[in-house]
This record gives C-alpha cells, sequence and structure tokens, in this order.
C-alpha cells in the first residue's frame, strides 16, 4: 500500500483543481461520468451475463443472470475493471428490483451509483488530504476504510434522493436492493443495501474451501430491524399462506409488504422504517482467499453459502462459475419449492488470483 499517499495526492490536486477552476458542484460528478465513458469505449465494464478479464489484473469476474418466472428480469449487474481509471481497482455490483417498475429502478441505480461513489470518493480523499488534522500516513488501512464508509454513505442517500426526483420512473412503490464491492489492491470494500448476499471462499487450515458470510440479510424480522420500523410505525408480519417470510407493512393498510427492510425507492414506506443507509464493512484478502460470490436472493433462497463455494470452486472454467451457479439454483427451485413462481437470479463470482491473460471482457446471453 505504499502508493497510497501519492494516489491522495494526485486525485486530490485533480479534484481541487477542477473544483477551483470551475467553482461547482457537479465538477467531480462530470469527471466520474468521462471515466464512465471511457471505460465503455476500452471494454472495461460489463453490464451482461459473461467475464471479465484484463490483463494484467488479479481479478477475473463471472456474470450470470437469468430471469425467474414472475415477468420481466429485475435482477442486474455490473463489473467495472480499472475503477475510477486505477489500475488496481474494481468495482461490481448486484440489484435485485421489486414492484411494477423494480426493473426500472435495478438498472438506474446501477447506472447511478459507480459514477456518484467515484465523486463522492475522490471528493473525500481532496477533504482529507488538504486537512491537517488528519493523518493518512498514520494507519492506511483504517483512513482507507473511513473514506469508502464515508463515500458510500452520501453516495446511497444522493442515489435514493435522485431516484425519488426522477420523472420517468415511478418508484413510490417500486425499489431495488444493491450489493456493492470495491477491491482495491489488498483490500475489498463491501456495501449492501437489502438482502442479497456475498460469501467468500477462503482456505481452511485442512486446506478445503470455508465460507465466510460478508453481509447480513436485511430481513424486517431482524431484532435491530424490526425495532426500527416499529418505531417509525410500520408493521411487520408474515401472511397466513408464507409462514416464515416476514415483510414490511403500511400502518394502516395490507401493502405494500416488502420482504426486506433496506432498499433504495419504495417511497410508500420510508416514512415507516424502509431505510437505504448501506453496511459498509471491510476484508483484508490474502493468499488464502479464493473469491467472492456476490448474489440475489433467489440463489440464497435455494443455495447454502457452503454449497455455492463448491460449485463455484469445482467449475474447471472459471468463465463458466457464475451460469453454473444459476443453473444449479433453478434445479434446485424446481425441486425445493415445487408450485412456486421461480425468482430471478443472478450471481457475480470475483476470483482475486487470476493469472494473467490478454485483456477479455466477454458478454453473453442469459441461459434460458
Amino acid at each position: 500500500m505504499g502508493h497510497l499517499s501519492s494516489m491522495f495526492n494526485v486525485l486530490a490536486r485533480s479534484f481541487s483543481l477542477r473544483k477551483v477552476k470551475n467553482n461547482g458542484n457537479g465538477d467531480g460528478r462530470e469527471a466520474a461520468d468521462v471515466m464512465v465513458k471511457d471505460a465503455k469505449k476500452n471494454e472495461m465494464i460489463l453490464r451482461s451475463s459473461g467475464y471479465v478479464n484484463v490483463d494484467g489484473s488479479k481479478n477475473f469476474a463471472a456474470v450470470c443472470s437469468r430471469r425467474g418466472e414472475k415477468g420481466v428480469n429485475q435482477d442486474c449487474c455490473i463489473v467495472w475493471e480499472g475503477f475510477g481509471c486505477q489500475a488496481d481497482m474494481m468495482f461490481c455490483g448486484i440489484f435485485d428490483g421489486h414492484g411494477s417498475w423494480g426493473h426500472f429502478v435495478a438498472k438506474t441505480v446501477r447506472e447511478s451509483m459507480p459514477s456518484s461513489l467515484l465523486c463522492n470518493w475522490q471528493e473525500t480523499l481532496a477533504q482529507c488530504s488538504l486537512d491537517p488534522d488528519i493523518d493518512l500516513e498514520s494507519d492506511k488501512k483504517h483512513q482507507r476504510f473511513n473514506i469508502w464508509k464515508h463515500s458510500y454513505l452520501k453516495t446511497c442517500a444522493a442515489v435514493d434522493q435522485e431516484l425519488e426526483q426522477h420523472r420517468r420512473i415511478d418508484s413510490f412503490s417500486s425499489g431495488t436492493t444493491a450489493l456493492t464491492i470495491v477491491r482495491q489492491g489488498e483490500l475489498i470494500f463491501v456495501a449492501n443495501v437489502g438482502d442479497s448476499r456475498a460469501v467468500l471462499a477462503t482456505t481452511g487450515e485442512d486446506g478445503s474451501l470455508v465460507p465466510v458470510q460478508l453481509t447480513v440479510d436485511f430481513k424486517p424480522n431482524l431484532p435491530q430491524e424490526a425495532e426500527r420500523i416499529l418505531q417509525c410505525k410500520g408493521r411487520v408480519f408474515c401472511l397466513n399462506d408464507e409462514p416464515g417470510v416476514h415483510r414490511v407493512w403500511l400502518p394502516d393498510a395490507d401493502s405494500p409488504g416488502l420482504a426486506m427492510s433496506r432498499a433504495f425507492g419504495d417511497y410508500c414506506v420510508k416514512d415507516f422504517g424502509l431505510i437505504s443507509v448501506p453496511e459498509v464493512t471491510q476484508r483484508h484478502i490474502t493468499s488464502k482467499d479464493q473469491f467472492v460470490v456476490l448474489a440475489t436472493d433467489g440463489v440464497w433462497d435455494v443455495i447454502t453459502n457452503q454449497a455455492a463455494v463448491e460449485i463455484v470452486s469445482s467449475t474447471p472454467d472459471k468463465a463458466k462459475a457464475a451460469k453454473r451457479l444459476v443453473q444449479s439454483a433453478v434445479h434446485a427451485w424446481k425441486r425445493k419449492r415445487k408450485g412456486i413462481a421461480m425468482d430471478d437470479i443472478s450471481a457475480i463470482c470475483l476470483f482475486f488470483h487470476s493469472s494473467p491473460s490478454s485483456q477479455q471482457v466477454h458478454a453473453a446471453s442469459s441461459p434460458k
């Protein structure tokens, strides 16, 4: 992490110069949008099923999304190699929409979150590097986490506010979850809003792979979530035909019945306990850590953490790891949940120690 201070200085100077020159709050966002366009042009961003493997990068990411049996696929994903024009950074995100406008909400958040996060990260870097009371060299790991956490909190608040004001999308009774990861060198920063899940595969003492759940499934019946919802006059209960499935309801109406306690959108219950505040955590990647799986609840409703790790690790071709996990979830739905409409199923498999190869960003059609 020896390059941290120089990265602080370069980004801080570039952001400060833009701000002084233009004297506006949109400068950082505009610069981030330019980076997005450059990444698209250079094929560094993947938004569909496929894989990303860039020359010289340790990262290899496989992506797959499959439509369920409830209509249009409301899941969507993104992988951005070289996030923020930083060679050692990667952004991965998976989004699970719900409600009649859910697919639009999920895609809108997917499009706005990376550039907004990048802008806030640059701004926070600039502010920290110019603050004489902050010693960036004293504890680099701690400072990095604080910067990313602050950036994520600010980003999620801004994205949710922008979504509410969006003129062409009705997110009053529709919304989306958002699970994202930023890899920066040997650190990963995880931010979760909703009930998608990130599971790390690490090598145990006996040499076998062990799953480590990195996120909390934010369901309404979690004690701290239920307490907040009830304090805000919202209600949490299960329907008679769905025992065990706790949902969020309005104080005086049996709607909307959300199965998660955090989400973007869904403004009909934002005053009654639903929030879009992310849980942000970090982990230092070691040689024992092999890969991380990000997946929507369509996977985790029928596949255990251990099974997911075994499925991914036993796939000979890394490029097909996410597809095989999704296919396994499809078979599990048919076997375990007969008579219940299958949910949309999506997964990203991010491998940490990929052997260098030529640049490849390959998109493939979702399996039918």
